[in-house]
């Protein structure tokens, strides 16, 4: 916050005054904790060397001085080593008409980078429907990209599809064999719930040809080995990589039926790749570059034929980077894709927003790039999240046990109608104007959900719990700008009214008016710091904390019935601009607010 700059100078006006000496140190604030007195805190103890004294001793010898000497506070206390400071009405009053005006994000830095950054996500495979797990992946990365964009950066959306292999065989052959035909049309269902269902077909046949087989005393290895559905899936993906006709023409007809399903699904939620990446179309070259590798000495080729790379002395392992009958891994696409990516984009920088699970692929992505010689693999960056849980516990694809994004999204939209009509917010809205709200509610509950958690961290996700309109929810706060918006309402003032008038220096500020505009001096730096750190959450939590603030302001202070002119200009000028950082900070989460409810 710009307040800072001003208490910084101060104090090193007030050392170099108090005990002659000029002091270059660092000056460390921290917020005043709640059961304190003041707003900002000086951390005094890296300033003993300096001032000989103990930390109270120091910290009241600044008190003193800053309050006989500048216009910067009206009051201090100490406690222990830490100087409480309850910042002058003026200086919070010129800092509001500073920011006041600022209807633009004005949270990019004059000396932002403007750097070319490439974000992949959901990057799904087409062997089954979008998850709760991907709305978690599209969650952050479509946040992150906003983030991004609103700090100057140019934001490239990439999707790599896992569209050939082992599981998609699995499906092919659960339709060949149990599918009678079955489309998307003649079934009823969404293209990538179809396949699917195939998938968890073929799965359940697996598993049950495996008990019978291990009934006749094989070993789980033995019996995989012999599994009749289990070698039909290896014909099937050693005849697509042979380019056998009806192989192909199968697969590109499911995978269609998939890709028309996402497709559905990100228009629900709003997202689009700029660039779609398919492994189909880079596996041979990420061969070419492995068996480029092997010539230099970067990789090893084993008896029967795998290729290999040593990363032991890296503290890795030996990994697999093509299998003994010459067919490419993972890892092996990831490695063509990144070259793709350089070559199409020249990026500053690459994300890849991945589940935690995939932690060491990672790593071992990055260094084999950095081996290769590749001069962008210093600019790769694994955004890891964790886990989501339901209460009912892990989900898993094969068993059919995962939550379906479309029915998950479709069941917030229900909970948010059925919550928003009990409560009565949707008076006076037309049916049109109330299914919109119930869908804004719906998907901001459930994306503010998410989005609040720490991405490194595992998470439950509770529906009924994120649809509440007084917890830590999407709704608490969508309703907070709903609530503003009918306060400016009544006001009849506009917006150029509101900004154009100027609040006197001598008002006096009640505390929740102080707490208020405090909150809204931190939006620029929390902004600055999810874009460091790569994480949503701290949006979210700090958007929060407005709302929560905003709301204590509304219960104990009126707004329009004011004790006079100028404090009922003050608290709708507080009101406007919280209801515009609200706004703001939500967008950055890809999260509507309503102006009614």
């Amino acid at each position: 916050m710009d307040i800072l700059k001003e208490f910084t100078e101060a104090i090193k006006k007030a050392l170099s005054a108090l005990y002659t000496t000029n002091y270059t140190g660092e000056i460390s604030f921290q917020k005043t904790r709640k059961e304190f007195v003041g707003e900002i805190t000086l951390v005094t103890f890296p300033l003993l060397k300096t001032s000989g004294k103990n930390p109270e001793i120091t910290g009241s010898d600044i008190g003193t001085y800053l309050q006989q000497n500048t216009d910067l506070i009206k009051g201090f206390n100490v406690v222990k080593g830490f100087l409480n400071l309850s910042v002058a009405d003026k200086i919070w009053l010129n800092y509001f008409s500073d920011i006041l005006p600022k209807d633009a994000y004005a949270i990019k830095s004059a000396n932002s980078s403007g750097q070319s950054v490439m974000i992949e996500y959901p990057s799904p495979n087409t062997n089954k429907p979008l998850h709760l797990g991907h709305l978690r992946n599209i969650f952050l990365g479509s946040s992150l990209a906003e983030i991004l964009k609103a700090r100057g950066h140019k934001v490239i959306h990439s999707c790599l599809y896992n569209d050939r292999g082992t599981n998609i065989s699995k499906s092919m052959l659960a339709w060949q064999l149990y599918g009678n035909g079955a489309t998307p049309e003649s079934s009823g269902k969404k293209g990538d719930k179809l396949v699917g269902d195939f998938y968890v077909q073929y799965s359940n046949a697996y598993k049950t040809e495996i008990t019978e087989l291990k009934q006749k005393g094989l070993n789980e290895e033995e019996a995989d080995k012999q599994s009749l559905l289990a070698k039909q899936v290896n014909d099937l993906t050693v005849a697509w990589e042979n380019n056998d006709t009806g192989v192909r023409n199968l697969w590109k007809t499911m995978n269609g039926w998939v890709y028309k399903g996402f497709e559905t699904t990100y228009n629900t939620l709003g997202i689009k790749p700029d660039k779609s990446y398919y492994e189909s179309d880079v596996y041979n070259l990420g061969k070419q570059t492995v068996l480029e590798g092997l010539e230099k000495g970067i990789f090893y080729k084993k008896e029967d034929s795998s290729v290999w790379i040593d990363l032991t002395a890296d503290g890795l392992d030996h990994k697999l980077v093509l299998r003994s009958n010459g067919t490419s891994v993972y890892i092996t696409q990831d490695i063509a894709t990144a070259n793709e990516k350089d070559r199409d984009f020249k990026l500053d920088k690459s994300i890849y927003v991945v589940g935690n699970e995939q932690d060491y692929h990672f790593k071992v992505l990055f260094l084999i790039l950095k081996k290769l010689g590749r001069k962008y693999a210093d600019n790769l960056y694994h955004l890891s999240y964790g886990m989501v849980e339901l209460p009912t516990g892990k989900m898993k694809s094969r068993e059919g046990t995962v939550v379906d994004a479309d029915d998950l999204i479709e069941g917030m939209i229900d909970t948010a109608k059925e919550t928003t009509t009990e409560l009565g917010k949707t008076e006076g809205l037309t049916v049109t104007e109330a299914n919109n709200l119930f869908k804004m509610l719906g998907l901001g509950a459930l994306r503010y959900f998410i989005l609040k958690v720490d991405p490194k961290k595992k998470m439950l996700f509770d529906p009924a719990e994120s649809i509440d309109f007084n917890g830590h929810t999407g709704p608490f706060i969508q309703y907070t700008h709903a609530r503003i918006q009918s306060v400016l309402r009544k006001s009849k003032l506009s917006s150029d009214e509101i900004k154009a008038q100027s609040i006197p220096t001598d008002c006096v500020l009640h505390q929740k008016e102080i707490d208020l505009i405090y909150a809204l001096s931190d939006f620029k730096t929390v902004i600055k710091e999810a874009e460091s750190a790569y994480n949503p959450a701290l949006v979210a939590n700090y958007i929060y904390e407005v709302a929560k603030t905003y709301n204590q302001f509304y219960h104990e202070l009126s707004v329009l019935n004011a004790d006079n002119g100028v404090q009922k200009l003050l608290r709708v000028q507080l009101s406007y601009k919280c209801a515009l950082v609200i706004k703001q900070a939500m967008h950055l989460l890809c999260v509507e607010v309503p102006d009614r409810m």
